[in-house]
């Protein structure tokens, strides 16, 4: 971080420790052989109530804001999801 700066969160590794730690707690993982085909359409990354996190980590982590969700206030790996999955208006991803 440079001084006198905001941190801006835009390093690389301290987003990849990030990723290593937050990976972890996926709900849904899409490498697992039993992952439903119906779940690759209820991803987090285009759910209504998910909002990507500024700067690199943006790519691919969000806030959850949905009510219903046992994830309301946290932040999740785009492609996770959980059973309060809600589609966007426009079809969007990430």
């Amino acid at each position: 971080m440079a001084p006198g700066k905001p941190w801006t969160g835009n390093d690389a590794d301290h987003n990849n420790h990030c990723h290593q730690r937050w990976i972890k707690q996926r709900n849904r993982d899409t490498a697992d052989p039993a992952y439903p085909e119906a779940w690759y359409d209820e991803q987090c990354g285009g759910c209504r109530f998910w909002i990507p996190l500024d700067g690199e980590l943006g790519h691919d982590y969000g806030a959850c804001t949905n009510p219903a969700s046992n994830f309301d206030g946290r932040v999740r790996f785009e492609h996770d999801g959980c059973a309060a999955f809600a589609n966007r208006d426009d079809g969007s991803f990430g």
